[in-house]
């Protein structure tokens, strides 16, 4: 047939297609290979003599720094013997080539260099020079600080092969390169070939999509010319070959009409999915379609002659009329010859006509069982919990309301519980939601277990379930018998839950409401249950607390605060504050802790540890967050205008920022458009915020790092890092604790930890800074201890801006207050 040299053209297109895409593919490879093979050679070879030289550089400063004290004495005695000594120990050394000390004036006073042959062949991005000014004043820090320099000691080092291992190096990389380009040449090919074969199977489908309605035609018109005119012509396509199928199923259906017969009425019933029913204006069934047939179990022939009335099930015939059912719709019940009974759907319809043998009623009988099932389903969803099959939180209140009606008439008591998981979000960070539904599935079965039977378990929200139990009479024992509840409730939930093969350990907080004690109606109670569990988890979880009065107290508090909080931003009512660090050693003021306070309107200063959770809550934090950062750095940026160096300001960080994907972004642009370094501020985290997810805070940190950020490990010693953990956070400084530095005077062991931690922070190089030095005794054993810097109200309460920048102007002016305190 012709449609085969259709097929053949379509296949030969599309093998053409699949050969130029695999050679365009080949080409931009190629182009790719020959850039990279340019760039990465030369990148490496700079690379390479960039981190050489860097570490040429080290070297040197450090043979500096280690005979500078000798020089420096040398240079003061004026000792020309002692510095040919020592520049001869130096110019020992491998690497250097030469040295030279010079007189402040540039004049030379020693110089010496080796004549080696390799010296000689060093090239010059093989060798660099470095030099150290040597002061005339001894040798203590705060002596070099101020001195000016006698002599200058300048060395120049090398090392010999820089540029042969440099490009080595190139050579290396040029052949990674081409090994790669040849994996992927292969790689390429063999997509193309897979390429070809998709083109080559979507043409040989396309091909035969085409060849059927062709096909179809041909036998269709067949048909006709035979006069069959009953099979109508199935329509194979969508484009322009489908409006000849149309016009051709059309010629059909015109030349059917001319010829119709009895058969018209049964295949029209028979297609029907619902089964229809003729009857006589007796009740008798004269015709059935095959719907019918399959939904009744009976043939054809043994329903006809059928009282309609028998079909119906027996505890629905004495409540049906066939007179009804003709002209409305109703549900009832059929029985099937199997006995079995359907919920139908059940239409009917006088049918008029002037022969009395065509007159009855037409019935359409549709099965509803899966419509019945639904509506079960919905009516259960309704009123329970699909996750946990527990009542959900409507059902829950109508059952306690029952329980509540029936305690009034005995009067008895009930205890109601309302149980809150402690961090259950961390689970569904974790390991997932899945994870997270299937813990509280196992959750709900502990509890349905351990429960006496006339206890009520409902779940209330995502992680909150109520229980109620009824029947207490002794309202004496009312609360000793609750409280064993809620600890064999909080046993249970403490114990062991596998999660992903994983061993997890959960937590709740409950709270306890009475009934009528605390109130008498479902609304109250349930509100006076939720705000002692809030109590509860205030309190640090994993415990239960009774209801009291000022509970909902505090709770309004919280609502009022949570509202306020959001308008605070916009009406300005956030204030910065600044306390004062101070270096031990010398009482200077190196900077301060920037410290946010709310100044609400009729309540004075909100402190921080009111409405930072608050924020955290709302996400509020970020703005708050973004709005500090601002701040401080307008702030910082104002005191440059008026003293050389400010110092550096910690700025808190919680745990909501770090988590922000865009925070980093954030901190750039605010910095920027200050026009302030990054390294004069200190970004404080505490200890949990750094163990919550450890490898993303590890990578973060290190981008805040690479900033120029310095960062703090805030409150150090109440949290539970490990030293393992600490060694590979970026981190500068350790801020002691101010629970631990109030006692230390006085209380041995909170002076063994203090004692401890600067001993730890000298180890790892980091800055040790006390919080809440409050008097002389807490100074004087910090300093004695070797604690770097200090801050509390010994040297000064939290102040605003103006304030600090006048602290700072009267320091450089010589009238420090704090400076009192060394002399």
């Amino acid at each position: 047939m012709r449609t085969h040299g259709l097929r053949i053209r379509l296949l030969s297109i599309a093998i053409a297609a699949g050969l130029c895409i695999t050679a365009v593919l080949l080409s931009l490879e190629y182009l790719e290979y020959r850039k990279a093979v340019a760039s990465t050679g030369v990148n490496g070879e700079r690379s390479l003599l960039a981190a050489e030289r860097l570490r040429l550089d080290k070297e040197a400063h450090d043979i500096l720094a280690a005979n500078a004290a000798q020089l420096e004495d040398a240079v003061r005695r004026g000792n020309v013997a002692r510095i040919t000594e020592i520049g001869d120990t130096i110019l020992a050394v491998p690497i250097v080539t030469s040295i030279a000390v010079l007189h402040a004036d540039g004049g030379r006073q020693y110089a010496s260099e080796k004549h080696d042959a390799w010296v000689a062949g060093l090239a010059p991005e093989e060798k660099l020079s470095a030099e150290r000014a040597l002061s005339s004043a001894p040798s203590a820090p705060s002596a070099a600080q101020g001195s000016t320099p006698q002599a200058i000691a300048r060395i120049e080092v090398g090392r010999q092969g820089l540029l042969e291992s440099a490009a080595g190096l190139r050579t290396q990389l040029e052949d990674v390169e081409r090994t790669e380009f040849g994996r992927w040449v292969w790689i390429i090919a063999a997509a193309g070939l897979v390429i070809t074969a998709v083109l080559t199977l979507v043409a040989w489908l396309l091909a035969r999509r085409l060849e059927r309605p062709i096909i179809e035609l041909i036998r269709s018109a067949e048909r006709i010319g035979e006069g069959d005119y009953t099979r109508p012509h199935a329509i194979t396509s969508n484009d322009e070959m489908a409006d000849l199928e149309m016009a051709l199923d059309r010629m059909r259906q015109n030349l059917r009409q001319t010829t119709i017969t009895k058969d018209y009425l049964n295949s029209v019933l028979n297609s029907m999915n619902d089964a229809v029913l003729v009857t006589s204006p007796a009740g008798v069934v004269t015709r059935a379609n095959d719907a019918a047939v399959r939904l009744f179990g009976y043939k054809e022939e043994e329903m006809r002659g059928k009282p309609f009335i028998t079909l119906i099930a027996e505890t629905e015939r004495e409540n049906f009329s066939l007179e009804s059912s003709a002209v409305e719709t109703r549900e009832t019940v059929i029985a099937t010859r199997s006995g079995q009974t359907i919920p139908v759907s059940l239409s009917g319809a006088p049918i008029a006509a002037d022969d009395p043998q065509f007159a009855g009623t037409i019935f359409v009988v549709r099965n509803i069982t899966e419509r019945k099932r639904a509506e079960r389903r919905i009516r259960y969803l309704a009123r329970y919990d699909a996750l946990t099959k527990v009542p959900n939180r409507m059902q829950f209140q109508h059952m306690l309301q029952q329980a509540i009606a029936r305690a009034r008439k005995a009067d008895r008591g009930i205890v109601l519980l309302y149980l809150d998981m402690d961090r259950f979000k961390e689970i569904n960070d974790t390991f997932g939601h899945a994870a997270g539904d299937r813990t509280l599935e196992v959750l709900t079965e502990r509890l349905t277990r351990i429960l006496p039977r006339e206890a009520v378990v409902g779940r209330l929200a995502g992680d909150e379930f109520g229980l109620f139990i009824e029947g207490f009479s002794e309202a004496e024992h009312e609360r000793t018998q609750a409280a064993n509840l809620a600890r064999m409730v909080l046993a249970e939930v403490g114990k062991a839950y596998y999660v992903d093969e994983q061993e997890v350990f959960l937590t709740a907080s409950v709270g306890i409401a009475l009934c009528p004690k605390d109130a008498e109606n479902v609304i109250d109670l349930i509100r006076n249950a939720d705000a002692a569990m809030y109590h509860s988890k205030q309190n640090g979880g994993n415990s239960f607390a009774f209801y009291s009065p000022e509970m909902n107290a505090a709770a309004v508090e919280r609502l009022m605060l949570r509202s306020k909080l959001r308008r605070a931003l916009e009406r300005d009512e956030l204030v910065m504050f600044y306390q004062p660090k101070v270096d031990l050693q010398d009482g200077r003021i190196i900077g301060a802790e920037a410290l946010l306070r709310w100044r609400l309107p009729g309540h004075g200063d909100i402190p921080p540890s009111q409405f930072i959770p608050l924020a955290e809550e709302t996400n509020l934090i970020l703005g708050i967050g973004e709005w500090v950062l601002n701040r401080v750095c307008a702030d910082y940026r104002r005191w440059t205008e008026r003293v050389p160096n400010p110092g550096r300001v910690s700025i808190n960080l919680s745990l909501k920022q770090l988590r922000q994907a865009s925070f980093i972004t954030r901190c750039r642009a605010v910095f920027r458009r200050h026009e302030v370094s990054p390294t004069c501020f200190e970004l404080e985290i505490t200890e949990t915020t750094l163990m919550a997810d450890p490898k993303r805070t590890i990578k973060l940190l290190n981008e805040l790092y690479a900033m120029g950020l310095h960062l703090s490990i805030d409150d150090f010693g109440t949290g539970y890092s490990s030293l393992s953990a600490l060694q590979q956070f970026p981190i500068n400084t350790l801020k002691i604790d101010q629970s631990f530095v109030r006692d230390a005077a006085v209380n041995p062991d909170d002076a063994t930890i203090v004692r401890t931690i600067i001993d730890m922070g000298k180890a790892l190089e980091v800055e040790v800074v006390a919080e809440g030095v409050e008097n002389e005794e807490q100074f004087n054993l910090l300093r004695a201890r070797g604690c770097h810097y200090a801050q509390g109200r010994l040297f000064g309460d939290a102040m605003s801006s103006d304030e600090f920048l006048g602290l700072l102007q009267a320091q450089a002016s010589g009238r420090s207050k704090v400076s009192k305190l060394f002399a």
